[in-house]
């Protein structure tokens, strides 16, 4: 085995979820290339490598390296690129060249042990010099974890997050109990710590183990909606994935019942299992929901045509009684929902609910699920709405040690009207938080379109209120005038009865273009979005055509059409900065998308840093405007101008969002969308599928590709059952039958 020590001239090649790596080394007497798996190794650093020659046929002679190992730099010129390299946090080549003038071949000393004198450099405040003193210290652990994790499988990125969840100790934390990986780590599946947890030697009948693969299989399912299971499957699913005995998978059962951690729900005779957090809050949305809706409001209705016919004559309106059923209903009932598709007057109502009431001097808050959606319902109503989670105040407890809701029983919303649209997106546990924020006696209105998609997160909340017929529901189905002019309007509630579309009228709004192949589609896409609409209509391409798909792999999955669509809209440029992360390229002027709630992230006004918050939530979208290597740091602006900086390990929880799924579209609203029409799992290319797209649109709609596959979903009226026990524990509440 050949060992040599060199500095790091070049970076060839390196993968980040792996590690591997193509770079050239200098020593003393050459410059040799090596190839292997070295993670987080940078331009300028030195290294001590191991390994054996190889010859390439097309690059010749290369050390192949199995070991290696990082050292400190020695001479001036190594330390100062070293540390120009963008390896620590806050230095970049011109702080490098003054750390090196002033301290000389001691600044790698001075920089861990009296980081301090770094404020002696003009430029360098205390706070910035003692930064840089912890980000070189956090380096040296985080390059044990990373050499401890890569032979798991875990990519640097990941050891990266995972050293920051778990802090100095982090290789003990894994090593007593790996199944903390997955318990506690976005994006760590049960497999890899199980099987880090194999690797360690750990029992496969383990507490750890078991209890942690029955949490594993509830989460799964409640990340397909459901907010538990029945016995029998939970046990049968766990058996499977532990192969093991379900005598074992009882015990560990009774162990997480008894602390807490699962419920266990009797029902004619079934046990249904529940994440402890599914279940108190189906629980205490049942109760606040029976609560608010037992108020019954009796004002002056003496004169309510009266009060009517002054709300359609300030705004130029004309209710129906279907519209004018729904307003009486919310100056009576504590709680309200009003459903309905596109073009059925929901906003009308709204408005003209907020104008009555307001007259009468009643106090509002409005609010959505996604910060697009709360946008809508502002632009639509003349008033200030918020997300649900601005509504409730995301803030820190009092030792700062974790981020909850503000607005509780406690501290409720300051309104005596609260109103949520795009109910169809809401789920069960932010639900439970919203109604634990409303006090009794405030009316609830619930407005949303039920044959949507219903919500990312478990729970079926809008479909279970209504299905339980509990609550007072307001159905409507009429179009109206104006809405009846739009093809899309049409279309979209005809595909809701089953019925096809009308295609290609001349000067409406609703068009197919037809393709075969997947690889016509996506370039039919792709030049839609950057020739034929914006040629045609003038739409911008960047700011108001968004393109849907039901997939997130194959051709025209979302994986595809991002790289396809980033390359014409939004191609390299040696002007703008880039990160390679995963299969993508990051870049300056990149529209992305939020994919995960992230309660920690902090926020300002771009124009206001003086307005500033936390909480950044699925689905938020935005544009890209600065990549910062020095600080290791992504800026986005999202589309409601806050700005937020994500530090590259944590990029998992942004995506490209030129092209997005039709999942991660609820609440919004574009002026155009484009849809792929391709085959696909029956399980997913549904008529709801397609009828959620369509409503995403304001303006235009045009699909791609196959007439007999749009056929096909509109026929496909397959509804995916979710487990949720709703609509159950508000009939027996409300009819009196007891718990």
């Amino acid at each position: 085995m050949v060992t040599i020590e060199g500095t790091i001239e070049e970076i060839i090649f390196s993968n980040e979820d792996n590690g591997y790596t193509v770079c050239e080394i200098k020593n003393d007497k050459e410059v040799i290339t090596a190839v292997g798996y070295m993670p987080f190794v940078n331009v300028g650093e030195t290294l001590k490598v191991s390994g054996k020659w190889v010859t390439h046929p097309d690059y010749g002679e290369q050390l192949k390296v199995e070991l290696y190992e990082k050292l400190l730099p020695q001479t001036t010129e190594a330390i100062e690129k070293y540390l120009a390299s963008g390896l620590i946090k806050g230095v970049g080549p011109a702080t490098a060249k003054k750390i090196v003038k002033k301290f000389g071949d001691e600044a790698l000393h001075i920089i861990s042990h009296h980081p301090q004198r770094l404020s002696e450099i003009k430029g360098i405040n205390m706070e910035k010099a003692l930064k840089i003193g912890q980000a070189f210290e956090e380096q040296r652990g985080l390059r044990d974890v990373v050499l401890f994790l890569q032979e798991y499988g875990i990519s640097p990125t990941y050891s990266a997050k995972i050293y920051k969840a778990f802090g100095p100790d982090t290789i003990e934390e894994i090593r007593t109990n790996p199944y903390r990986l997955s318990d506690e780590i976005f994006g760590i599946s049960f497999k890899t710590a199980d099987g880090i947890a194999k690797s360690l030697g750990i029992d496969p009948y383990s507490k750890y183990r078991i209890s942690s693969g029955i949490k594993y299989v509830l989460s799964q399912a409640a990340s397909g909606g459901h907010t538990f299971i029945e016995e029998e499957v939970l046990k049968d699913y766990t058996s499977k994935l532990l192969n093991i005995n379900i005598e074992s998978i009882e015990d560990a059962l009774i162990s997480l019942v008894l602390n807490k951690s699962v419920y266990v729900e009797r029902n004619d005779g079934i046990s249904r299992i529940y994440l402890s957090a599914f279940y108190n809050a189906e629980l205490g949305v049942c109760k606040k929901l029976v609560e608010l809706s037992r108020i019954r409001f009796n004002g002056n209705l003496g004169d309510f045509e009266e009060r009517i016919k002054s709300v359609q004559k300030k705004e130029g309106i004309i209710l129906a009684d279907k519209q004018k059923e729904a307003i009486l209903e919310a100056m009576i009932n504590g709680v309200l929902v009003i459903t309905g598709g596109p073009g059925t007057g929901k906003t009308t109502i709204i408005k003209s609910i907020i104008s009555l009431l307001r007259s009468e001097g009643y106090e509002f808050a409005l609010a959505a699920p996604t910060g697009r959606a709360a946008k809508r319902m502002s632009d639509a109503t003349g008033y200030e709405a918020k997300t649900i989670h601005r509504l409730l105040e995301i803030g820190y407890t009092a030792n700062e040690d974790e981020l909850v809701f503000m607005r509780t029983e406690e501290n409720p919303i300051e309104a005596d009207v609260v109103i949520i649209d795009e109910m169809s997106m809401v789920d069960i546990i932010l639900m439970n938080h919203l109604l634990k924020a409303i006090a009794c006696g405030t009316r609830l209105i619930l407005v949303g379109d039920v044959d949507q998609l219903p919500s990312v997160g478990a729970g079926n909340v809008l479909m279970d209120i209504i299905r339980s017929e509990m609550i007072k529901t307001v159905k409507l189905s009429e179009i109206f005038r104006q809405a009846e002019e739009s093809m899309i309007v049409v279309n979209a509630h005809r595909i809701n009865r089953g019925e096809s579309p009308v295609l290609n009228d001349r000067d409406k709004d609703f068009f197919f273009v037809t393709r075969n192949s997947q690889g016509d589609i996506s370039r039919a896409v792709v030049d839609l979005c950057i020739r034929r609409i914006p040629d045609t209509y003038g739409y911008d391409p960047m700011k108001q055509i968004q393109v849907l798909t039901p997939m997130r792999k194959g051709t025209v999955g979302v994986g595809n059409l991002n790289i396809e669509l980033q390359k014409v809209l939004n191609p390299e440029d040696k002007q703008k900065k880039q990160k390679t992360f995963r299969d993508y390229v990051f870049r300056e002027g990149d529209r992305v998308m939020q994919i995960k709630n992230n309660y920690n992230l902090k926020w300002e006004k771009i124009n206001d840093p003086n307005q500033e918050g936390t909480g950044v939530f699925n689905g938020d979208m935005g544009v890209i405007v600065e990549i910062d290597d020095d600080e290791q740091k992504i800026k986005v602006c999202f589309d409601d101008e806050r700005l937020v900086g994500y530090d590259f390990t944590i990029l998992d929880e942004l995506e490209p969002a030129y092209a997005i799924t039709i999942h991660k579209s609820q609440g919004s609203e574009f002026p155009v969308v484009i849809l792929p029409i391709f085959p696909g799992p029956s399980v997913l290319m549904t008529r709801n599928l397609l009828y959620t797209a369509i409503t995403r649109a304001r303006e235009l709609v045009i699909l791609v590709g196959n007439r007999d596959f749009l056929v096909e979903m509109i026929m496909n009226d397959r509804e995916t059952k979710r487990n949720s026990d709703l609509a159950e524990k508000l009939k027996k509440c409300i009819i009196g039958t007891g718990w």
